[in-house]
Formats: C-alpha cells, sequence, structure tokens
C-alpha cells in the first residue's frame, strides 16, 4: 500500500514537470498579471501583506510605583526644565539694560541688520520690519552707516542684497549700506563684524525675541552693542521664535562660551570704514 502510494505521487510530479504543465502555469500567472495592469480586480498575495498598526507594539512608558519614585521624576523633569531655560535666561538678564526702542538708542556709527528670511526675493514681514526701524536711525541721525548681515550660501538666495534693495527704496542712499553676504546665524554675523569690518560700535536691530542673545553674542564678540527690539504683534510667527530661542540659546552659550570662528571668516573688507568716509562732511 505505501509502495503504491510512492509511485502515485512520482507520477503526480512528473505530470506537473512536463512542458504542458509548466507552458499552463506560465499561461495562468500572464492572465493574473495582465488583469492587475488593466485595472482589474487584484488579487491577494500575502506576501505583500503590510503589518497592521495594531501588530506594532511599542513599549509602554510605565510610571515610577513607588512615591519615592514619582518624586524623582518630577524633580528630574524640573531640572531639565531650568537647564533648558537658563541660558536664556542669562542672556535677558545681562543684556536688558541695553536693550530698547528706536527713540531710546544712543548715537551710533554703525547699524547691524539681522537677516530674517526672504519670500519671493522681497525680505519677509520680519525683516521689513528690522529695516524700517534701521531706515528711522539713519533719518534720525543716529547712524551714519547700516550694516546688513545675512544668508548668501545659494546663488538664488540673496538676503544682503534684497535687504540693500529694501533701504534704498526708503531712502537710505547705496554707498551708506555695507553687506556681509556670510552672516549665516547670529554668531558668525557678530564675529565677522568685529574681525572682518572692524566694528567697534553699533546698534543692533532685530525682534525682541532675538535681539537678547544678538547683544549677548556681539558683546562677546568684542563689540560694544545696544539692541534696538522691534514690536510685533503676538502671533503664530512671534510665538514660534520665541520658543526656537530656547534652543537658540544653549548654543549661544556655547558660543559665547568657547567663541569659536564663524563658518566663513574671509580677509578683511574696507566697506565700513569707506562708508563712514563718504559720510563725513
Amino acid at each position: 500500500m505505501r509502495g503504491a502510494l510512492v509511485r502515485g505521487m512520482r507520477g503526480m510530479r512528473r505530470a506537473r514537470d512536463t512542458p504542458g504543465a509548466r507552458a499552463a502555469s506560465g499561461t495562468q500567472v500572464a492572465s493574473e498579471e495582465q488583469v492587475a495592469s488593466e485595472g482589474g480586480a487584484k488579487r491577494h498575495r500575502p506576501w505583500l501583506r503590510l503589518p497592521r498598526l495594531s501588530a506594532l507594539r511599542l513599549p509602554a512608558l510605565r510610571l515610577p510605583r513607588s512615591r519615592r519614585g514619582r518624586r524623582l521624576a518630577v524633580q528630574g523633569l524640573m531640572a531639565l526644565c531650568v537647564l533648558a531655560l537658563l541660558p536664556a535666561t542669562w542672556m535677558r538678564m545681562g543684556s536688558d539694560a541695553r536693550v530698547g526702542t528706536t527713540a531710546d538708542a544712543p548715537a551710533r556709527e554703525v547699524a547691524m541688520v539681522f537677516g530674517a528670511g526672504l519670500w519671493k526675493g522681497r525680505p519677509t514681514p520680519y525683516l521689513a520690519h528690522r529695516l524700517d526701524a534701521a531706515a528711522e536711525l539713519y533719518r534720525t541721525g543716529k547712524v551714519k552707516v547700516v550694516l546688513v548681515t545675512g544668508d548668501n550660501s545659494r546663488v538664488e538666495y540673496d538676503e544682503p542684497d534684497a535687504m540693500r534693495t529694501y533701504l534704498t527704496e526708503r531712502g537710505v542712499p547705496d554707498d551708506r549700506i555695507v553687506s556681509d553676504y556670510a552672516g549665516f546665524d547670529s554668531w558668525d554675523s557678530c564675529v565677522r563684524a568685529k574681525k572682518i569690518f572692524g566694528v567697534d560700535r553699533a546698534v543692533l536691530v532685530s525682534q525682541g525675541f532675538h535681539i537678547h542673545r544678538a547683544t549677548t553674542l556681539c558683546r562677546s564678540a568684542g563689540i560694544d552693542a545696544y539692541g534696538v527690539a522691534v514690536d510685533e504683534p503676538r502671533d503664530a510667527t512671534w510665538y514660534y521664535g520665541g520658543t526656537r530661542e530656547l534652543a537658540a540659546s544653549g548654543k549661544a552659550a556655547l558660543d559665547a562660551l568657547f567663541r569659536p570662528d564663524p563658518r566663513f571668516l574671509g580677509p578683511q573688507e574696507a566697506g565700513v570704514t569707506e562708508a563712514l568716509a563718504s559720510a563725513t562732511p
């Protein structure tokens, strides 16, 4: 009985391996692929089925069960919050007496305007408000030269030239504007203003959530800086900028402590000196 069963199974295998059987099988596979390609009902293939989200089990976050464990967890969370707020608090307390409005700003030869993005080649509203404040400082005679510092790391993105165009449209002479094309962040802008352009004293212009950090960094770079805080409505952009400052303040604290070179230092430039010379009657 067992020998007959084995012989029967061998016969079935030979029949399945014949050219006709293989051709029939190929025709069936081809017809399935044709139906799928023509938009027909697709057959479910178990090997292509993605795992269900319910099958992906993530480890559950478990709080400590003991009272002492929960107390330590809360204390650790509070310590992390304090560490996160410490750099921003230090910068605000250290520069609060050196931040005011355009009316409060002392007379300086140079105003520095930090880039804040472009939209279709034009300054964003926040950057435009900074430039408006700088133009007011120039018109009132509090500054003689405006140093615009921003990002020009790509050919199609040129913050300083867009800032220059905006200022000239508002009455600031072109020869009183100096461009720094490598102001990739606030620290780079401050260091380059000191080492490349020879700025010793300046009025910085930015929004309130950023001006304390900019003032602290420029003072760390060796500039006698006073910050003008531009007023803005408390909209989503303002709150985003304030939240972003928490992370940026940590990096700024490290920059002020270790004082690294900017991403691109380059040779010294006489743009500010020449612009001040042209401003002298």
